[in-house]
């Protein structure tokens, strides 16, 4: 190959060609994508062949793509209950490790009660490329649901082996270079939360509890499964801790206070922090704008917690 012909790759392809060779007119290359999802990929293609095929010397190009395995630690967020705050736990936790540097993912893995493209404000149907669905962005994470893909007031009413399918579908799509995947798993222990922990073993999970007693025998169950199932427990999270009177300030506790953390301690696991019942986050996350993606007490809550939660994942 010509000087010429080799900045004008080494300009389109960013140091990402490899073993260049030019024969009878035909350029054949070979590029890294690693870490690169379906869209980027694409644009950096045809860059490269644009740049080559302005040369005298080129009549065609032949590219491979090749990419190597990214690590991803995908951590499961389950309960053992519904209604104790865990998708919208999910959701900040994902936003608030985006925003601490973190490339994220967050697969909305309740498929019959999909809350996430209402708590991201994303709605978006995702594309999908080959066999592969792409992700779209919110708050800088990268997010599937099913509820991107059906209407919003629909029924499912699927069987197991069809919802672990279409779970199968969000958990392989192309996140591209996301080191973190978080799951929000559907409440309870059933036919979705085996075939995940069985066929797509997360590094760890994270357990939501509202404080009172009711709520912690129902998340010991989730934490009994995650433990049968050999999933490191990276932390328990006691949602819905204390509320505070937006007249008078005072302070109570309609489901208890610090049960969470001493079942925690009962049980051996870290406790990562405490979310209060607060209508900002609850008015935030209906609206579409989870509070970690903002400043303030409501996002220091998330980010406290998504630090707590990272100093778990080096010595798991």
């Amino acid at each position: 190959m010509s000087e010429n012909l080799l900045k004008a790759l080494e300009a389109s392809a960013g140091g990402r060609a490899m073993a260049p060779r030019l024969a009878n007119g035909v350029a054949s290359l070979v590029l890294d994508v690693t870490g690169l999802d379906a869209g980027a990929r694409a644009a950096l293609e045809a860059r490269v062949r644009d740049a080559l095929l302005r040369s005298p010397e080129v009549t065609d190009v032949r590219i491979v793509q090749t990419a190597d395995k990214v690590a991803r630690t995908a951590i499961a967020i389950g309960s053992g209950k519904g209604g104790v705050g865990k998708s919208t736990l999910s959701a900040n936790l994902a936003v608030a490790l985006a925003r601490s540097g973190k490339k994220v993912g967050l697969v909305d893995a309740d498929i019959y009660g999909p809350s996430q493209p209402r708590i991201m404000g994303n709605r978006e149907k995702p594309e999908a490329v080959g066999k592969q669905i792409v992700p779209n962005e919110s708050f800088g994470v990268r997010m599937l649901s099913i509820g991107q893909l059906v209407e919003g007031d629909t029924a499912l009413a699927w069987r197991g082996p069809m919802a672990s399918n279409a779970l199968g579908q969000l958990i392989e799509g192309d996140w591209g270079d996301a080191e973190i995947l978080i799951i929000d798993l559907p409440p309870g222990t059933g036919d979705v939360q085996l075939s995940l922990l069985q066929k797509w073993k997360p590094a760890g999970a994270v357990v939501v509890s509202t404080p009172q007693d009711l709520a912690l025998i129902d998340a010991t169950r989730a934490i009994d499964l995650f433990r049968k199932m050999q999933v490191p427990l990276l932390g328990l999270v006691e949602n819905m801790s204390g509320y505070a009177c937006p007249h008078c300030g005072e302070v109570s506790d309609p489901f208890g206070a610090g049960g969470a953390e001493a079942a925690a301690k009962a049980l051996e696991i870290p406790f990562l922090g405490r979310v209060p019942l607060r209508l900002s986050i609850r008015q935030a996350s209906d609206a579409g704008t989870p509070p970690a993606a903002g400043e303030g007490e409501d996002a220091a809550i998330f980010r406290e917690i998504a630090e707590r939660l990272l100093e778990q994942l080096p010595r798991r």
